[in-house]
Order: C-alpha cells, then structure tokens, then sequence
C-alpha cells in the first residue's frame, strides 16, 4: 500500500501536467483550425471619430465600391445601421430590443465572410427588396426563433425570417444582428445608405499593402476619419495567449510531482530500514556498494517511472474528455509526454540517491546482527 500510495502521488501530479498541457494545446488548435477555415485576410472599415468634433463620422456611400477597386482585394460586403428596433411581436415594447442590432447588408457579405447559414437562405436581388430577414444565430436565440418561416416586428412592419446564420467567430457584430436588404432599408425603412462596415478580402500577400490604402480609398478627404481593423488579430491573440492561465495550473501540477517526488524518497527510506537483513546477507555473499546504490536507485526509478506511465495515460484520458465535450480537436503534445516521463525518472532518481547511499554504507556485519 506504501508503494501504491506513492506512484500514485506522482501519478498525480504528473497527470495533472498533462491535463493542463493538452487542454490549453487543444483549445489552441480549435482556434487556429477557425484562423484556416476563416483566414486572416480580411480587414474591417468603419467610421471613426472627427479629428476636433469627437463625434461620430460618416464613410461615403461610394466606399465599398472604391475599396473593391484596390489592388489585390478580392471580394467586399457592407453593412449600414438602421436605427429600429428587433422585437418578436408588436405586443413588445419598442424599448425590449433585446441588444439585437439592425443592420442593411449587401448581397455580397455572406461570401466575404465565409460564413454559413444554419437553416434557410441568404438575402439576393429579388428577398433584398422585400420585407425579409436574415438573423445572426444570438439574435435567433434571444427572440426565440429556431427556423425559417417566422416573423419579426421592425418599423412597424412584420419582416419573415428566411434564413438563420451560423455563428461567425471574425464578426460577432453580425451574430447579434438582424439582416435586411439593402434596398429594403432604403425603401421601407427610410435608411439613408451610409455604410458603417466594410469588410473586405484581399490575396494574403497583399494584406499590408490593401491596409495602407482602405482608409485614403474610403474617404479621400478624411481618411484620418475612417478605422481599418483586422478581426482575426483578436483570434491569434487568444489562441497565443491560451496557455497563459494554465502556467499557475501546470505550477500546481510540478509541486504535487515534487511531494510525489518526497513520497518515493520516503517509501525508499522504509524499505532500507526494513530491509536491512537483506542488504547485510547481500553485502557478506559479495555485493559490492555499488551493486547495492544501482539496486535501490532502479527500485525508485522503477517506482516513479509506474507513477509516470500511470499520470500520462490519467492525463490523456482527462484531455480526451474534455476535448469530446468541448468538440475540439485532442491534443496531446509529444513534449508533454516525453518531459513529464522525463520528470518522472529525474525525480525517481533523486529520491532514490539518498537511500540508496545510506544502503550501501550500512555494515554487513551490523546489518545482519540487527536482523
């Protein structure tokens, strides 16, 4: 039981290391899987703030097509803000908007954002001229529509819902947003055609230079009054940042491995005590010192590695589960392993020196009297 408690101290916290590694690795990798599918070309523009008014600033109605005349940008979708309310039904008042944005968009803003619709379909040339609305999936959940074929209450008119989005990581504006035609805003609405987003796609090695031009190309007369974002800086920052947190965890993990570490060092002192009968019969048939230090050094490495071997497969199946109810990739690094393994046998090999060296100096005559 002595030594069962102790591989299972290092079990433990080796385990625990490898839990926390492969967790943040495979966070990681769900992130950089949505950074390829989404890609990280594309920027985002937006009116910013008047260099002396401090207010609010407009991008002309002309911006999305200029932008698209930039070399290299490959496609651009555009959303302007209409100023109504998103309720379920008239019987809702105006003020329960729920945080539920309405937004006129271009045909074209479901291709540039690589995005997906759950269930129904996406806005064209005939559904953008008529009272039809697209929701992001947080709006869908916050009026509590699942499907296709419902209606909201906007501007005193009930708009149909044709088609619900899947969630868009690079735009989470437009997961809290309903959609409308532009012309349908323009029509029914009375919006005025101000864009207030342009997001546009350009060829990955053109990037740099698009950027340097979006804001000039958008507002030629204030192009200090336009903002140019890049939204997947926020992704390659989280998925940089993952493992920061797991640093104090895997710090818990190292001290549960030294006290496991202590264990050994512990059931090794015992077992020299104990047997002592033994290593005095050993010494008087003709083991040398040596002989007697590498016995007990490769009963604590054996020890410590058992515990290790225990704490990778405890740690991987910790990974495993938690990866299958998160629906992310499983990740277990190979560094992980082999340095947590490597750990195991470090810290077995110095938790056996000490008892292995009060073994080998024990006196074969003193030892076998004691037996």
């Amino acid at each position: 039981m002595r030594v069962f408690l102790s591989a299972l101290g290092i079990a433990i916290g080796i385990a625990t290391m490898i839990a926390v590694v492969g967790i943040s690795s495979s966070s990681q990798a769900k992130l950089l899987q949505e950074l390829d599918k989404l890609g990280t070309n594309m920027l985002v523009a937006t009116p910013g703030q008047g260099m002396f008014t401090g207010q609010q600033t407009q991008l002309p109605k002309e911006a999305p097509g200029m932008i698209s005349r930039i070399g290299g940008v490959r496609s651009v979708g555009t959303t302007g803000d209409v100023p109504e309310a998103v309720r379920r039904s008239e019987n809702i008042a105006e003020a329960e908007t729920g945080g539920i944005a309405l937004k006129a968009v271009k045909d074209d803003l479901l291709g540039t954002l690589r995005a997906d619709m759950r269930n129904g379909t996406w806005l064209n040339a005939a559904t953008g001229r008529y009272p039809s609305v697209v929701l992001g999936h947080v709006s869908a959940q916050r009026l509590g529509i699942t499907a296709a074929g419902q209606q909201v209450f906007i501007g005193g008119r009930y708009f149909t819902v044709i088609g619900i989005l899947d969630p868009i990581p690079l735009a989470p504006e437009i997961e809290r947003s309903a959609l409308i035609g532009w012309d349908a805003a323009e029509r029914l609405l009375g919006f005025d055609g101000h864009p207030t987003a342009i997001y546009e796609r350009s060829a990955d090695d053109r990037v740099a230079d698009v950027r340097a031009l979006i804001a000039q190309t958008a507002n030629p007369q204030t192009p200090n009054a336009v903002s140019v974002t890049d939204p997947s800086a926020a992704l390659q920052a989280k998925a940089a940042t993952e493992g920061a947190f797991s640093t104090l965890l895997l710090g818990l993990g190292g001290i549960a491995l030294l006290v496991g570490g202590v264990g050994v060092a512990n059931t090794m002192i015992i077992s020299v005590l104990e047997r002592r009968h033994e290593i005095g019969l050993r010494r008087s048939l003709g083991a040398t010192k040596g002989q007697i230090r590498v016995q007990f050094v490769t009963e604590s490495l054996l020890l410590s590695g058992l515990g290790g071997l225990a704490g990778i497969a405890l740690g991987g199946i910790a990974t495993l589960v938690y990866a299958r109810a998160g629906e992310l990739p499983w990740v277990v690094p190979l560094w992980a392993v082999t340095g947590g393994f490597g750990a195991t046998l470090a810290i077995g090999t110095v938790a056996g020196l000490y008892p292995a060296v009060r073994a080998a100096r024990l006196s074969p005559t003193l030892a076998l009297q004691a037996a």
